[in-house]
C-alpha cells in the first residue's frame, strides 16, 4: 500500500465536498479557471492545504532535470485534482492526470467536469496501482 494512501482517500472525500459546495454556489457554465479560484478558496475557508504548480525533479536514463509542472490542483501533497469545464471529457484528460500522478508518486487522483448539471456524475477518481490495497486490476474508478 501506498503510505500516502489512507490520507489521500480521506482528503478526496473532504474535497469533493468542496467541489459540490462551489458547483451548488456557481453553477455549471464557467471556465475552469474560475472554478480552480473558487475551489482553492473553498479549501482555504476548511484549513485545507492546496497548490497549484510544483517544481518536479525528472531523470532519465542518468540526465537529471527540474521542471515546473502545471497540474491544477496538489492537496496535502498526496491527492492530485484536475478540474474540467466541458461538455464531453477527452480521454487525454484522464491519461495526463494519471501520468502525472506517476511522476509526482500521488496515489489518488480526481478528474472533476464542472460543466456536468449534477456535479456527482462529472467525478471520476483514479488510483495508482498497489496504492490500494483492495483495489483490483482496475485503476480507476468513478462515483
Amino acid at each position: 500500500m501506498h503510505p500516502l494512501y489512507e490520507r489521500a482517500d480521506g482528503l478526496s472525500r473532504k474535497l469533493i465536498g468542496a467541489a459540490i459546495g462551489v458547483h451548488r454556489h456557481r453553477g455549471p457554465g464557467l471556465i475552469e479557471s474560475i472554478y480552480e479560484r473558487c475551489l482553492l478558496r473553498e479549501l482555504e475557508l476548511r484549513s485545507i492545504r492546496g497548490t497549484t504548480q510544483k517544481i518536479v525533479r525528472v531523470e532519465y536514463k542518468g540526465l537529471v532535470f527540474d521542471e515546473p509542472l502545471r497540474f491544477d490542483l496538489l492537496v496535502d501533497d498526496c491527492l492530485l485534482v484536475e478540474l474540467k469545464a466541458v461538455e464531453l471529457l477527452h480521454p487525454s484528460s484522464k491519461a495526463q492526470l494519471f501520468s502525472y500522478m506517476k511522476l509526482l508518486d500521488i496515489p489518488v487522483g480526481l478528474l472533476i467536469n464542472f460543466h456536468e448539471p449534477l456535479l456527482k456524475n462529472g467525478i471520476f477518481r483514479m488510483i495508482l496501482p498497489g496504492a490500494n490495497p483492495t483495489e483490483g486490476s482496475d485503476s480507476e474508478a468513478s462515483l
